[in-house]
């Protein structure tokens, strides 16, 4: 998910994770023998949502269901906010993120990532209205919604200091996407800066009612898994059930059910600072 965690929430997770770092874990890294607890933000379609009023359902929670399967290990997610989920996996509430997390330096300074997915961001806007921005650097002097502490909101501020300096970009943050698409509808805002399949998604749901302009992915990203740092055990675990998906099929299958793409390791590298 395109988001950051602030300086006070990395504090707090600091202040939590004080004598929990070695906490005993099964021989596979789990908290409980035999479960894969996973943290993940439920508000986030086609990634991670409730299906049918409260069946988790997506693209993350369809990959870590069959990683969990591989690993002999039974699935259990649990429906935490996003800005909770490294404070989460630190203070071992449950053993890995999967919630679209993008790779980000910041955050590898308070988790370990097993990248499994890239992907980008759109711009979309109401098909009822006479806007139509086909870059970022077009949203100069407009009102832009996005989910809270998406990770391009520094992108918007380099632009309003630079590009857009003189005419910036009004970013406003809401608590969820579907919240901010909401605040399209009603005219809150111009546009809305969202995960390209995220707003596809939407766009879908919505009947027309919506549409994307941008003409490519902005900002493309890496995404991965999270999980304590330290936890050696549990990440060995989640590489070897990778391994398997990869090689019967079931991964590749995914990300092309999902139309994303999977990382090199270089892009991995990059994403993380080097």
């Amino acid at each position: 998910m395109n988001r950051t965690c602030n300086a006070i929430i990395a504090a707090v997770s600091v202040a939590l994770t004080i004598g929990v770092a070695s906490m005993p874990a099964h021989a596979d890294g789990t908290i409980d023998k035999g479960i894969l607890k996973i943290g993940s933000d439920l508000t986030y379609p086609p990634y991670n949502y409730f299906a049918d009023g409260n069946k988790p359902a997506g693209f993350d929670v369809e990959l870590m269901a069959a990683l969990s399967k591989a690993a002999g290990l039974k699935a259990e997610v649990l429906d935490t906010r996003f800005e909770n989920l490294i404070i989460g996996v630190r203070g071992s509430q449950f053993d890995v993120i999967a919630s679209t997390l993008y790779v980000k330096p910041e955050r590898a300074k308070q988790i370990d990532y097993i990248p499994y997915m890239k992907t980008g961001v759109s711009i979309a806007v109401t098909t009822a209205g006479r806007n139509a921005f086909a870059k970022a650097e077009d949203l100069c002097g407009h009102t832009v919604g996005s989910i809270k502490g998406a990770a391009w909101l520094e992108k918007l501020a380099a632009l309003n200091e630079g590009v857009c300096k003189g005419k910036p970009i009004d970013s406003r943050e809401f608590p969820t996407s579907p919240e901010t698409t909401q605040a399209l509808l009603s005219g809150g805002v111009d546009a809305q800066l969202e995960d390209s399949a995220v707003l596809q998604d939407t766009v879908t749901k919505l009947g027309g009612r919506v549409k994307i302009t941008s003409k490519e992915n902005l900002y493309p990203v890496v995404v991965g898994f999270g999980v304590r740092k330290g936890n050696d055990a549990l990440a060995a675990t989640l590489r070897k059930a990778m391994a398997t998906l990869q090689a019967n099929g079931s991964y590749d299958a995914l990300l092309k059910k999902f139309n994303v793409s999977k990382p090199s390791e270089a892009e991995f590298k990059a994403a993380v600072g080097g």
